[in-house]
This record gives structure tokens, sequence and C-alpha cells, in this order.
């Protein structure tokens, strides 16, 4: 009797709920390629390639709303209104702490419902509410001239993915069932300026820095589980990057074996026509990019999609097949179910920049910042009269690069120092300069009567960033050099001078900028240097505390620091020869992986447990770290390997690991590695495919790429 009870409920709940349905592909309850399969079996042609458009209108008919595809969150939600704003990408990759990364990307995936669920109630569906996210940028930042590498990870490939990896499983949950968010590597692939020639430009690196720098990122984030790729707008051995069918299907689909969608950048199908030229009409630039395997168009290009198909040029069954995955994305987002089947429809509006965000901006902005010289003025010990100059002092846009939101509390290095230091403590400010102008500057009477000057200098979204964006930019975004501004440098040195009176005056230098900024002038006037990056919205405060010593610096270079624009190849030469602390032969200012601490931290006792390995194996380290200062503090120590005998276009070394440590003063930690042997697998040109190659290897500890505690070999068999 129970049993036929039983029977009866699951067939009464089982009619109920598909009365509830009209279609299958509406029910939650089946699985999601059979809810693809409906679906696509009741489109139209031109249904279908609405739903492959990025502002995609609401079908009607089929019960399905308006989505739109575009939002951003790089560093918090962008373009939004209210949302925790998060350092910069190169500022937080600066962290090299990609367990804090993935905590920022949880919150920012949390604020990312939080917000979608409130416009749902607003019964807005506009641009930037939705649930798909453009980010993260992982490109290798090659050289600091591209105003875009402030969006990147930086310089190294195995940096990059780890950070990008780290970020995409935050933002994207861990529901077994559902996408919390859908996260997105792009740009795929080899692009990185210049910004003016992008619709047009054509890279043509060779195989080997395809393979080992260009590439390996991707293939992290792929087998990270990212739902999305964006395809670059350039061309890559002459095939726009969304055309090209050797990038996206042999490379992104049969080699990696990537399952979710692709999308092309905005409106870079219309390159494909106007720019580079490699068809010469709209219908055309539709079928190479639906061939290729782009999903999804960013632009209007696939409204052309049933032209081409009744036209004979394309294969109903080609738009089925990408429409699949667009579709496939949206269910596991739970865009097509009930609010409240998803397992966040009740997260709080307010969590939107509470006070635990907050704490988090704060705490990675602390950690981004990079101390890179200290002549023992840092940290300040209650300071009685501070002058603070500098336009960027109290600019609110050098806190939060591109690509960003605004939390209305944005706390700007002025408004940071005034904060933190005590009541009886004096504290002026002077514009000191302007941006953009060579000739005026003020403040000088200030700092000759105050006891410390605390300078605020460099770059802001104005002056570089994306083709368009950077205002004060003439040169598409991106700048000719890398120095820091001739006014600003002017600047400091009469502000030098009129403090050099007094012997006890110290000159401290905050560095905003999203990229290495040639500082070799700065070098020689201040006492000490702060590289804050683009910080975030609680920079201010992160800033005053590293300044007075409540924090204490432990950021690292994620970039190389040159001394001079001479040091540079040519910017179109995709050739990572002389790039980068791998290729680069000269002498930098500041090496990646480089910045200073209020502590000492010594290597100790540093043991490899085998020295002859087979693949399969790890390289096992166990060290010692002491904290002989007097701060408690964080150390990142970082693992490199140089091969002996790499040919020319191999790299001179590259990053294997790294661990961010915390240590109290006058304490060691013991640290171990476990690095699998597979980490120095490179590019076979011959064979073409990735192998570690037998024979001697030298693996470097240290605490920069230069800075290199011992050194051991291993032999790879």
């Amino acid at each position: 009797m129970k049993l036929i009870f039983l029977f009866v409920a699951v067939l009464f709940l089982s009619v109920v709920n598909a009365q509830n349905y009209k279609y299958p592909f509406q029910d939650p309850s089946k699985p999601v390629e059979e809810r693809i399969d409906d679906l696509i079996g009741r489109l139209t042609l031109e249904e279908k390639s609405k739903l492959m458009l990025y502002n995609s209108p609401a079908i009607d008919r089929l019960g399905i709303p308006e989505y739109n595809w575009w939002n951003e969150c790089l560093h918090g939600i962008g373009r939004a209104g209210k949302a925790t704003v998060f350092p910069q990408a190169i500022g937080m990759a600066a962290s090299f702490d990609d367990n804090l990364l993935h905590e920022v990307a949880t919150a920012i995936s949390d604020e990312a419902r939080a917000k979608h669920y409130a416009a749902l109630r607003k019964g807005s569906r506009a641009q930037y509410t939705g649930l798909s996210f453009w980010t993260p940028n992982i490109n290798i930042f090659r050289d600091p001239r591209w105003g875009r590498g402030q969006e990147t990870y930086g310089e190294d490939p195995y940096l990059t993915g780890r950070m990008g990896s780290a970020f995409v499983k935050g933002l994207q949950g861990d529901d077994p069932k559902f996408l919390k968010a859908s996260a997105c590597a792009k740009h795929f692939v080899v692009h990185s300026g210049p910004e003016e020639s992008r619709h047009r430009f054509n890279a043509l690196p060779d195989e080997t820095d395809f393979r080992d720098t260009y590439l390996p990122a991707f293939k992290t984030l792929v087998d990270s589980g990212v739902e999305s790729v964006m395809c670059a707008y350039n061309r890559v051995y002459g095939q726009p990057c969304c055309g090209s069918k050797y990038l996206l299907d042999d490379i992104l689909r049969k080699e990696w074996g990537f399952k979710g969608h692709i999308v092309s950048d905005c409106w870079a199908l219309d390159d494909f026509w106007a720019r580079h030229k490699v068809v010469s009409k709209k219908v055309d630039a539709a079928v190479m990019a639906a061939k290729a395997g782009v999903d999804l168009n960013c632009g209007y290009i696939y409204k052309f999609l049933p032209e081409a198909i009744q036209k004979g040029l394309l294969d109903e069954s080609v738009v089925d097949e990408d429409l699949k995955h667009v579709l496939r994305t949206r269910f596991r987002l739970g865009l097509l179910d009930p609010e409240e089947k998803t397992p966040w429809s009740t997260l709080p509006e307010s969590i939107v920049d509470g006070k635990e965000h907050r704490e988090l901006a704060y705490k990675i902005a602390s950690e981004s910042i990079i101390l890179l010289k200290n002549d023992g003025v840092l940290p300040l010990k209650d300071p009685k009269n501070i002058f603070v100059t500098g336009e960027l002092a109290t600019d609110v846009t050098v806190l939060v690069g591109n690509y960003n939101g605004y939390s209305g509390k944005m706390v700007t290095m002025l408004e940071g120092i005034i904060d933190r230091v005590s009541p009886g403590t004096v504290v002026d400010y002077s514009k000191g300069y302007l941006l953009g102008n060579d000739s005026l500057f003020n403040g000088f009477w200030q700092a000759g009567s105050a006891d410390v000057t605390i300078a605020g200098v460099g770059l802001n979204r104005l002056m570089e960033g994306e083709n368009g964006d950077a205002m004060l930019n003439s040169n598409g975004g991106d700048r000719k050099n890398i120095e820091l501004p001739a006014n600003q440098i002017e600047f400091l040195k009469k502000l030098k001078k009129s403090i050099s009176k007094n012997k006890n005056h110290k000159l401290i230098v905050v560095v905003f900028g999203g990229s290495a900024i040639g500082l070799k002038e700065v070098e020689k006037l201040a006492d000490a240097i702060l590289f804050a990056w683009y910080p975030g919205e609680e920079g201010g405060h992160a800033i005053a505390d590293i300044i007075l010593g409540k924090t204490n610096p432990s950021g690292k270079l994620p970039v190389t620091f040159y001394e001079s624009t001479k040091d540079l190849p040519p910017f179109e030469d995709y050739s990572m020869k002389g790039r980068t602390y791998r290729y680069f032969k000269g002498k930098p200012l500041y090496e990646f992986g480089y910045g200073l601490s209020y502590s000492d931290f010594d290597i100790k006792d540093v043991e490899m447990q085998d020295t002859k390995l087979h693949l399969g194996d790890n390289i096992n380290i166990k060290l010692s770290v002491v904290n002989s200062g007097d701060y408690d503090g964080d150390e990142v120590i970082q693992v490199y390997a140089v091969e002996e005998g790499a040919p020319e276009s191999a790299p001179q070394k590259s990053l294997i690991d790294f661990k961010r440590i915390r240590i109290k003063k006058g304490e060691s930690k013991e640290v171990t590695f476990e690095i699998p042997l597979e980490r120095l697998k490179c590019w076979d040109v011959k064979n073409k495919e990735y192998r570690v190659f037998p024979g001697r290897y030298f693996i470097q500890v240290g605490k920069s790429s230069k800075d290199v505690a011992v050194q051991e070999e291993i032999r790879v068999k």
C-alpha cells in the first residue's frame, strides 16, 4: 500500500510539474541538453540569429525574455552604479595572492546576483544588469606602452594563468547545476597593442612565442572551466581571430576541448570587411565567423545569418551547433528558470559595497601596493606636519583605472592620510601641478615648512587606457614613452629644491598607474617610493596605513620596470626577444617579482628531496623563512626554472610556483612546494607538441626574479 501511495504521489507531482510548463525546454527538472534540443527545434531561423546577438530580443511566443550579454566586472561590477571597487587587475596581480583574488571574485559574483535580481524587480533587463561577464583579460602584458595592460595580470604566463583561474572559479562558483556568473577569457589571442591599429593589425609571432607565451594562460583557464572565450580584433597569421578556424576550432575546441561559448569582441566582425578586408560583404563576414566557431556576436553582423542560409552560403546546422553553446550558458546561468530555482535568489541588496566587501577591497589594496625604495624614512612615526601635493592625490579616477564601477565612498590618498593621522597632526594640501600642463606649479612654500612631503604622481585613466577612452592621450590610449610625464619630473625637482634647506625633511613619492613607468629620475629625487597602481575605493586608506606603519608593504611587481623607453623593442614587434624578465637581457630598474618590506625575510635550510626526475614526478622543495625584522609581515617566495643549454628562443628563466606567507616578527615558518615536473614543458617545434626536454635544470628560490637565495640542480630523464 505504501508503494502504491508513493507511486501515485510521484505521478501526481510529475503531472502537476508538466502542467506548469508549456514546453519541455522550460522545465528545470529536465537535463540541459534535452532542453537545448527542444528549444532549437521550436525556433525559426530568424529567432536563432537573434539569440546569437549580444542584445538578444525577447521571443514572446515562446516566453523567452530579452537578455543583454554585455557586462563587465574586471575589478568589481563595472558601469552599473553602486558596487565595491577593488584595485585594478594589474594591482591585484601584484598581490601574488590567488586565494585572496578568489575571495574577491566570489564577492563580485555575490554583488552580481544581488544587482541582477534587483534590476529584474524593477523590470530592467538593460545592458550591465546580466550575469555574463567579459572578464578576465589574460593577454600577456608584453610591452609597458600598451594602454590596456592595466587590465591584465602582468607579463608572466604562469602568474597570469594562476590569478586568472582563481578569478574564474570565484566568479562562476561551485554549484553542481548552475553557474553563479559566467566568466570570459579575453582577448584570444596575441593581442596587446598598439591600440590605434588593433582593428587592422596582423600579429606574426614565431611558433615558439605563440605556444610558450601567448597561449598558456588561455589553456589554463579552459582547464579551469571558464565558460566563455572572447576572440580578439586583430589578425593572427593573416586570419582575423574571430574568423580563424585554426584558433577557434583546431586549438580551442579540438586540441583543448573547450565546451563553452565563443563571443566576438564588440564589432570585431565589421573589421572583416571594413578594415582587414578579408571579405567584401557583411553577409560574408557572418558566414566566416559562424564557420570558424563564433557563437555569440557582440555587434549586429549575425542578423545576416538567415540571408546567408537562404543563399546557400551557410548550412543551418552550423548555426544550430553555434547556438547550442550560447543556450547552454543561458540555461546554466538559470536565466530561463524561475528566479527561486537558483541558490542565490535571496542574496540581499545590502551586500553591495557592504562592510565585508569594503574590508576585502582594503585588504587586497594593501597587498598590491609595492614599496620600491626606502631610505629609512618609512614608516613615518608620529608625524607632526605633513604636506600632501599632486593632482592625483585628490583624483577619484586614479583609484579606479578602466572598466570600473563606483561605490559612492571613494577614498583618495589625501582623504586616507587625513583620516588616519591624529587630530594633532597638521596636514596641508596643494595641487602642485596639472595633468597635461607643463608650466603651472604651486605648493613649494608649504613643502618648505613641513616635516615631510608626500607627492602623488603618475598616470590616470585619462592618460592610458583603451582606444578612445584616454582623453589626454593622443596615441590611441597607448604611451609613446614609459617615463613619467615631463611636467611631473620638473615639479618633483622644484619640490626637492624647495625643501633641500631642511636636511631632516623627507620626500615620499606615491606613484599611480596601470603599467611599468620609467622612474629613474624619481629614484634619484625621492627618499621613498610607493607604487600604488589604481588601488580601488579603499586605496587612500591602504596607502596611508603603509606610510604610517599600520600595514607592512608586501606587493611584488608582476611586470618588469625598465629604466627607459630605449630598453624596449619596437611596439609593433610581437617577438618576445628583449621583452619581459624571461627574455630581457639588460638591467631593469626594478625586476619582476621585486618589492620591499619593513621586515627582513631570510630564506634558509632549502632542501630538495629528489634531483633525478622523470615525467610525472614532482619537484619537492622544503625551506624555512625567518622574519628577522621588527614588523609582522608577508613575503612571497618565488620559484624559477632555468634550462641549461636552452636555445636562444627559450626564456632565460620562468616562474613555476610561488607562495605568499605571513610571518610574525622574530618567527620562522616552514614552507613546502610540490611542483609538477610538467610545469617545465615547452613547445617542441619539430614534433609539434609540448614536452619536458631531458637534461639539466636549475631551480632557483628567492624573493624576486633577481633576488635568488639558493639555486639547486635537477636532472630530467
